[in-house]
């Protein structure tokens, strides 16, 4: 009965895969948007001045981490959690794939989401007469609260790899 027990279990593995490979569909989503945002931008380059340029190119900025963080996401995960990839000889293999352990992943979605949130509050900082001054606070704590956990979780991390 046991035996059996946890042959499901490790088996159940399997129900996340199918989540991994809807990211790929989260992924596609945000390519569509970075497109979208390219094509009403390049009409308009010589028009705008360098305050919406450098907005503009933060937008950009900011799309490409968030892929880039869904495919950290997508490939650890479906590695820690489903099944190592066996993606052939001939095929063109991530240097990091197959690297990252589970804690390793958290420092760097960790980063990751305070390197979005940095890109964001820049944004903030850009168009700061936009913006009341309780809003540019509430950026400004949860940026710093998003930051002061990602280095607890590197410290947390450090800590962990040092008694191990």
């Amino acid at each position: 009965m046991e035996r059996a027990i946890e042959r499901i279990m490790y088996a159940s593995r399997w129900i996340l895969a199918p989540v991994y490979l809807g990211m790929s569909v989260a992924l596609l989503a945000i390519s569509v948007k970075f497109f979208q945002e390219i094509i009403h931008f390049v009409p308009h380059i010589l028009e705008i001045d360098e305050a919406n340029l450098t907005l503009k190119l933060l937008t950009l900025i900011d799309l490409t981490l968030v892929g880039s963080l869904v495919i950290i996401v997508m490939f650890s995960g479906y590695e820690n959690f489903v099944s190592q990839m066996d993606i052939g000889l001939s095929t063109e293999k991530l240097g990091w794939l197959g690297t990252h352990d589970y804690g390793s992943l958290k420092i760097k979605l960790a980063s990751s989401i305070v390197a979005i949130s940095s890109i964001h509050l820049l944004k903030v900082f850009m168009n700061i007469q936009g913006t009341d001054n309780d809003k540019i606070l509430w950026y400004v704590a949860v940026h710093l609260t998003l930051v002061i956990s990602a280095l607890l979780m590197g410290f947390l991390d450090k800590i962990s790899k040092h008694h191990d």
